[in-house]
C-alpha cells in the first residue's frame, strides 16, 4: 500500500506534562489549534474521536476517526477510514528534551491507499500550511 506523509517538528519550551494537558483537553483544542475544533471524543484504544477541520484551500468537513495508539505525555494518533483505497492518520508527539522544560513536538498527517497519496499530491500546499499552523499555535499557547 502507498503511503505519504506530511510533518512539522518544533521546539517548545514546555514540560511534556503541560504539552499533554493541551492534547488530553479535547474541548480545549479550540482555544489554540486552528484546523480542528469541536473535538469530541475519548483518547483510548478504539476510541471514537469527532471534530470539525478546517484547512484552508480544502472544504471544511466532519471528521469521524478512531484512536489506534496513545500514550500519556508522548503521543495521540487516529486514523481515518476514507473509503477502501484510502486511510488518513493523523497524528501528535511530544518528544522531551534534556534540558529542563523543553521539547520537541510534532504533528503530521500520514496518507495511504491510492486515492489518499493521490489526495496528498494534490493537496501538498494546503497540507503543509495546516500542520505548520497547528506547530506554531500548539508553541503559543503552550509558552505563553
Amino acid at each position: 500500500m502507498e503511503t505519504a506523509r506530511i510533518e512539522r517538528r518544533i521546539g517548545v519550551r514546555a514540560t511534556p506534562e503541560q504539552l499533554w494537558d493541551m492534547i488530553a483537553d479535547l474541548p480545549g483544542w479550540d482555544r489554540w489549534n486552528p484546523i480542528e475544533t469541536g473535538v469530541e471524543g475519548t483518547i483510548a484504544f478504539g476510541g471514537g474521536i469527532t471534530l470539525t477541520e478546517a484547512i484552508e484551500g480544502l472544504p471544511e468537513r466532519r471528521v469521524s476517526a478512531r484512536v489506534g495508539e496513545w500514550e500519556p505525555y508522548s503521543q495521540l494518533v487516529w486514523t481515518e477510514a476514507r473509503g477502501l483505497w484510502f486511510r488518513s492518520t493523523r497524528y501528535f508527539e511530544i518528544q522531551p528534551l534534556d534540558e529542563p522544560n523543553a521539547c520537541i513536538v510534532s504533528n503530521g498527517f500520514i496518507f495511504s491507499g491510492l486515492r489518499g497519496e493521490m489526495f496528498f499530491d494534490k493537496h501538498r500546499a494546503p497540507l503543509r500550511h495546516a500542520v505548520d499552523a497547528v506547530a506554531e499555535a500548539w508553541k503559543a499557547a503552550a509558552e505563553a
